[in-house]
């Protein structure tokens, strides 16, 4: 009898064994592939990172981009205009821009009397409002800043006339300072003094303006210095109780120093809004022009702006007082800066 065939054909003489592919090739590739897909992986893995890279650097300026877009529209394309304004005359009748004149609008401004005027009004209504507001509030900042009891309602109280409307203010205010029937009036007449004429008298009505600015944002300031001392470590008061210093020395020579960031964008914050004052003097007029005053004795720079270009429609002059105004600005923004800096170092000796 013949022997029973061997399974399959590997006895016989000729025949090779199946290859076998390699784990996870596909069918017609060549083994020497994965190679190239290794380097098609590390190039992606490249542009991963590039791609990374970026993002990393353009999301900042991406993110911020929106509030540039704004200021270049609503910002500068305003001043930049403006200062082109300055430089023509401007023909009422037509409506329309005129010739060119140069520096002649600037020149009319100096030498108006009323402008001179508003400037001293501006620096006196600022000066009255301003230093006051940043040194009250920086008292109630570390008074809050203390254990007291219901902290967080006094927070909320000394930030509610923030909320109140600025037209409100000026009406409760005005009322306040009333010529024939306010309030302050009354109180003067009952411990025998004579009534002020808030809207009349220069100065009086520069304080009266000053405290409706000062009611409105000491408080506001308030929080915003508040919140930059209570980043300052416990540690330094401790430190400095044990070596003898008492609160008022650690205000001037640890608070203060460490919170100089804080206090110079309070102080440049509030020297810009107060030499643009305009709602509080406006509304305060209880004349039909709403100039100023009868006599201009509390109109300041903006209201001069407003009224030379709105009411008068001398778009030119306006311009040219306008950007007399923001180089003002400019210049007591930086010397505010110089001497806070200053005057922080110093205390921190």
């Amino acid at each position: 009898m013949t022997a029973p065939a061997e399974a399959g054909t590997a006895a016989q003489p000729g025949n090779r064994p199946a290859s076998r592919r390699p784990a996870g090739s596909r069918s017609g590739e060549d083994p020497g592939d994965g190679g190239r897909g290794g380097r098609r992986g590390e190039r992606r893995l490249l542009r991963r990172e590039r791609r990374a890279r970026w993002d990393v650097k353009l999301a900042p300026y991406v993110f911020v981009s929106p509030f540039f877009l704004v200021f270049a529209v609503v910002g500068m394309f305003p001043l930049a205009y403006t200062g082109y304004l300055s430089l023509y005359d401007w023909d009422r009748l037509a409506y329309a821009r005129g010739e060119f004149i140069g520096l002649d609008n600037f020149r009319w401004v100096l030498d108006d009397p009323l402008f001179t005027k508003s400037l001293v009004n501006t620096l006196s209504i600022f000066a009255m409002s301003s230093i006051p507001q940043v040194v009250i509030a920086v008292t109630v900042a570390a008074l809050l800043d203390q254990q007291l009891r219901g902290s967080t309602f006094w927070r909320i109280s000394v930030l509610l006339p923030f909320v109140v409307a600025p037209t409100a203010a000026v009406l409760i205010f005005g009322t306040l300072f009333s010529d024939r029937s306010g309030l302050v009036n009354e109180l003067l007449n009952s411990v025998g003094l004579e009534p002020i004429r808030w809207h009349v008298e220069r100065w009086w009505s520069h304080a009266a303006i000053s405290s409706m600015v000062n009611w409105r944002w000491t408080g506001y300031n308030a929080l915003i210095f508040l919140a930059a001392m209570q980043a300052v470590p416990r540690e330094v008061y401790e430190s400095a109780s044990l070596d003898g210093a008492g609160r008022v020395r650690q205000l001037f020579h640890i608070t203060l120093p460490m919170i100089r960031p804080t206090v110079i964008f309070v102080i440049v914050t509030t020297t810009i809004g107060g030499l643009q004052i305009f709602t509080e003097p406006r509304l305060f007029d209880d004349t039909a022009q709403r100039e100023g005053g009868a006599d201009h004795q509390y109109m300041t720079m903006t209201l001069y702006v407003y009224v030379k270009g709105i009411e008068d429609q001398f778009y030119g002059r306006a311009s040219a007082a306008a950007w007399l105004l923001f180089l003002f600005i400019i210049t007591i923004v930086l010397a505010n800066y110089a001497a806070t800096r200053w005057l922080t170092r110093r205390r921190a000796l």
